[in-house]
């Protein structure tokens, strides 16, 4: 499946900001399930490409002058292969069993990881957590916040796609798991699920595997991978800070479209 990817995030402010600064992990890389056909970024001026700890493309925009908007932009196509279940990776996967505040598992987190895996540290009993996760924590857009950790949104029984991850993560590292945070982009025929989306990888049989708690999928057939981190704060594909500009409104659009690729024509 070829996807084609508009996104857009714009940044308005009630005064004027002095100076900011935006980390952009937007471009996607190439690898065992996806290879980018081409991507362009759109910034107020041209920035330099780096990798951050994680491997991921990071953009640092800085505007030292004073401004009342920003707008970055991004777009391009990307091949996904859907027949892949998994990606490889030489890096070592062990950072990924480390809590952070977002994912730090107590108890409560705890006791239902080790109740609906019994033990079991495999592929089959992930995707049975995942489901399990999807039961106890309904979909609620607005009920959560970027800094809500996987205990808060665990215990509320109700989030997002980020919390569902957290929680997720959470889990998976206290039976022992390596996990990662994915933000990317999900291809829905639904109108009202978001095209921005994040969802979970863990290491299993030396691979990276997909836990879509959200859309209970354990195949990424439809996403595109930005970013991976220990958590969302790692991997938010626009994250930034400011000096001034009082009151902020933003507004992100993204529109992911299938195309059909050349061996599919």
């Amino acid at each position: 499946m070829r996807l084609t990817i508009r996104h857009e995030t714009a940044y308005h402010y009630e005064d004027q900001v002095r100076a900011s600064i935006q980390y952009l992990r937007l471009p996607p890389h190439d690898s065992d399930r996806q290879q980018v056909l081409s991507w362009q970024l759109d910034l107020p001026r041209p920035v330099r490409a780096q990798l951050d700890p994680f491997g991921n493309i990071l953009h640092v925009l800085t505007l030292d002058e004073p401004h009342d908007a920003i707008i970055i932009g991004a777009r391009g196509q990307v091949e996904i292969d859907e027949t892949q279940e998994a990606e490889h990776e030489s890096q070592s996967a062990l950072p990924f069993l480390r809590f952070t505040r977002l994912t730090e598992a107590d108890e409560a987190l705890r006791s239902f990881a080790a109740k609906e895996c019994r033990k079991r540290k495999n592929r089959s009993a992930l995707i049975d957590l995942m489901q399990a996760l999807n039961q106890h924590m309904a979909y609620k857009p607005g009920t959560t916040e970027v800094d809500t950790s996987a205990a808060e949104a665990f215990a509320g029984r109700v989030g997002v796609c980020q919390d569902h991850t957290h929680a997720f993560l959470a889990c998976a590292r206290s039976l022992g798991v390596p996990a990662r945070y994915v933000s990317g982009y999900l291809f829905s025929a639904e109108s009202e699920h978001l095209a921005s989306h994040a969802w979970a990888e863990a290491w299993l049989d030396d691979a990276w595997y997909s836990f879509d708690v959200t859309n209970q999928l354990a195949r990424p057939e439809r996403h595109l991978k930005l970013a991976v981190g220990l958590d969302y704060l790692d991997a938010c594909p626009v994250r930034g800070m400011r000096r001034g500009g009082g009151f902020e409104q933003m507004h992100a659009k993204v529109l992911v479209t299938p195309t059909l690729s050349v061996q599919q024509q």
